[in-house]
């Protein structure tokens, strides 16, 4: 079982940044592939990028490429999204996600689910 809370949502004016975070519980965080998600309101929840259990791999969606990185300390059970020149288009709720998988792009690849925080870009 894994547990999964995000931090580090908020409000932030079109070209700046944020990083999020989603701490982890359990002791087996670093066997686990990890992945972020977002769902803005009227839309489906939809991909943003993943990274595999060692950070070896990484794979992002089109629509951030080049913008946003995810990265992971498994000796802190957290993962991270640096995003960076955001757009009033990466306003969405988002989600870290865990799975069994080395990595996925599809909501059914993940396992566990955190709650989501709120990112708001302003424009």
């Amino acid at each position: 079982q894994v547990q999964l809370v995000e931090s580090g949502g908020g409000l932030v004016q079109a070209g700046g940044s944020l990083r999020l975070s989603c701490a982890a519980s359990g002791r087996t965080f670093s066997s686990y592939g990890m992945g972020w998600f977002r769902q803005a309101p009227g839309k489906e929840r939809e991909f943003v990028a993943a990274i595999t259990w060692s950070g070896g791999n990484t794979q992002y969606a089109d629509s951030v490429k080049g913008r946003f990185t995810i990265s992971r300390d498994n000796a802190k059970n957290t993962v991270y999204l640096q995003m960076n020149s955001m757009k009033p288009e990466d306003t969405a709720v988002y989600y870290c996600a865990a799975t069994r998988d080395p990595y996925g792009s599809r909501r059914l690849d993940y396992d566990y689910w955190g709650q989501g925080t709120q990112v708001t870009v302003s424009s």
